[in-house]
């Protein structure tokens, strides 16, 4: 080998297709150092095709696809980049409340991921995989131009569907939990405010605050910001603070998209459908959110001269006012110096007793707490959770964040045990099936025989989501079906119960009850395994159990049989994307609840909100 043919001139004269061969083993990473070595391998880094093929190499976006994508951005590389930072959000994430079922599944849209709400429904009369699945939005992230990624939110209010424009913090690679938060920044361009949608407090001599939304990107909670205050993390406030500024904060940045440009987030896969006219109406729509991100408002609104900035300083006060802890019973007033005034409203009879019951209270549980305890309420003021007023101290601005983190969580077979006062979405472990944990996965199913198709005594039957994974205990490998959504009118089963678990070490000599399917072909019953299926118990909560067998069966379904009732749940595996995409969607809740409901519910509360949603289910 000649030593001009060495090093990196040996990368510059490989043959195009033998070159993205070699570079689709590097990292988007290794790629961006490679690039800096010399100006050469700068030019060749630079090439669409090397980044085309790292986009494909992620398999988020189908390769067929990307050609649709690529139009309405800068290159290959800024897809890629959006795509590294937002990979980790793809898959299932889920609220344990309402009990029926708060699955959130988040997908790739138009040059997009989407978060879409499966509502608890049943199951129609073309079955599971042909029949249209309801949906509901509830968030969406945008690729822009340079690749970075703008944050919607989705919600309905007094029957309009608004979108909601936020950030999104930098997303770990392992998140588990997905928060809605409200972020303090610090602004940028003071002064210029026109095109702003999130609140700011500008210290003027009044201390009065206006309303805008910040540019900034990036969150910057590790660090000191106005008025050397330090920053106070979103969850450090109470549960009531954090409601009403998220309620406060969604009412004053919300954007309504007119027309139907707002019924479509991704392409539809369904006979009746054009695709190049999906794919023309989402061009169009994304075009018009870039705008209203930027700008702030709809082409419309500015050329009607309608101002979004809005100088409520009253009701930014007022707001306040209501978010603020009362002290002693009395409102406080918050000025600009975060000084507190005793109102001089007097006090009425009950308020005086309700202040005395809950001195005593406090009494008692300082006299009966440690001294531990007695220090710490000592030096936080006898309140262990931030102030309002502190919290709005932290920056000059504050808007919607949505903020993918890594904590540390238990389970409960396979279950993640969740926090009930925080706006949360939990992501649920996704194992691809692998030799020896075959029926790892998402699957869906509903009671009864033949599967997924409704019987002549009943016309729907219950849609079921449960999501299979595998556990080791004393020695033995159990199959755990844990249940993420019902769709029956009233829950019969807590979220996050297993519906039935199975030794894979024990076969089951039991036979199963059918001999054919619903067209008459007589049954290949591959294996069975012997476990238990949930039962009526102790309670709502802690459900008993009885004994059952698991049948794997031809095609690839699974049926799992109670030995006393006969009673059979049989399952397919489910590919959720597809789904949705052959779906129809329903309206969303109001913008809050639409993230985490967080109300613990038995029966179907997000049908309730839709009118069309109930009727359509009841015909199903």
């Amino acid at each position: 080998m000649l030593p001009d043919q060495c090093g990196s001139s040996l990368l510059l004269h490989l043959p195009d297709d033998v070159l993205i061969i070699v570079t689709r083993s590097l990292t988007p990473k290794d790629l961006c150092n490679l690039g800096l070595c010399c100006r050469g391998l700068c030019e060749l880094v630079a090439c669409e095709k090397v980044w085309l093929a790292q986009c494909d190499k992620l398999g988020v976006v189908p390769y067929k696809d990307l050609s649709e994508w690529r139009k309405g951005v800068s290159s290959y590389k800024a897809i890629c980049r959006f795509l590294v930072g937002v990979f980790p959000l793809l898959g299932i994430w889920v609220h344990q409340n309402p009990e029926l079922g708060n699955v959130v599944y988040v997908m790739p849209g138009f040059v997009s991921v989407v978060g879409c709400r499966i509502i608890p429904q049943e199951i129609g009369p073309l079955g599971i995989e042909d029949g249209p699945i309801l949906w509901a939005p509830v968030f969406e992230i945008l690729c822009d131009f340079e690749g970075s990624a703008e944050f919607f939110l989705h919600g309905r209010e007094r029957d309009h569907d608004y979108v909601y424009p936020g950030s999104l913090k930098a997303v770990d690679r392992t998140c588990n939990v997905l928060l809605l938060e409200v972020e303090p920044r610090q602004q940028r361009n003071v002064g210029i405010l026109a095109h702003s949608k999130s609140f700011a407090h500008d210290l003027d001599k009044d201390f009065s605050r206006k309303i805008s939304r910040s540019d900034s990107g990036i969150s910057k909670s590790n660090r000191i910001v106005g008025h050397n205050a330090s920053m106070v993390p979103f969850s450090r406030m109470a549960f009531g603070d954090r409601r009403k500024l998220l309620d406060l904060v969604t009412g004053q940045v919300r954007l309504q998209v007119r027309d139907a440009k707002n019924s479509l987030l991704f392409p539809r896969l369904r006979g009746d459908v054009d695709l190049s006219e999906d794919i023309a109406i989402l061009s169009e729509r994304r075009l018009l959110l870039m705008q209203m991100y930027n700008l702030g408002s709809s082409p419309s609104d500015r050329k009607a001269g309608a101002r979004l900035l809005l100088d409520p300083t009253q009701l930014e006060m007022s707001e306040i006012r209501k978010n603020m802890n009362c002290t002693h019973g009395c409102e406080t007033s918050w000025y600009g110096d975060g000084s507190r005034t005793q109102c001089m409203k007097k006090k009425t009879l009950t308020g005086y007793f309700r202040d005395s019951f809950r001195h005593m209270l406090g009494k008692s549980n300082s006299i009966n707490g440690s001294r531990e305890t007695l220090k710490k309420n000592f030096s936080s003021g006898g309140n262990r959770h931030a102030q309002l007023h502190e919290f709005l101290h932290s920056g000059d601005t504050i808007g919607l964040t949505l903020h993918a983190s890594t904590v540390k969580l238990s389970s409960y077979r396979a279950w993640p045990n969740m926090h009930d006062s925080r706006f949360a979405l939990y992501k649920l472990p996704m194992r691809e099936p692998v030799a020896g944990q075959e029926y790892s996965g998402l699957w869906g199913g509903t009671f009864g025989w033949p599967p997924g198709r409704p019987s002549e005594d009943k016309l729907g039957k219950a849609l079921f989501f449960l999501l299979l994974s595998y556990e080791k205990s004393q020695g033995q490998t159990l199959l755990i079906a844990t249940k993420i959504l019902e769709g029956t009118h009233y829950v019969l089963h807590p979220n996050g119960s297993a519906m039935f678990i199975v030794n894979i070490d024990e076969s089951s000599l039991e036979p199963f009850p059918w001999e054919a399917d619903e067209d008459g072909r007589v049954l290949n019953v591959e294996c069975a395994y012997n476990g238990e299926g949930i039962a009526n118990g102790y309670g709502f909560r802690y459900p008993g159990s009885k004994p059952g067998s698991l049948f794997v069966i031809q095609d690839g379904l699974l049926a799992f049989v109670w030995r006393e009732s006969k009673s059979v749940l049989t399952l397919q595996r489910l590919n959720l994307e597809k789904l949705l995409k052959k779906g129809e969607r329903m309206h969303a809740l109001p913008p809050v609840s639409n993230f985490a409901y967080l109300t613990r519910s038995y029966s179907n509360v997000f049908a309730a909100f839709s009118n069309s949603a109930n009727s359509l289910s009841s015909q199903r």
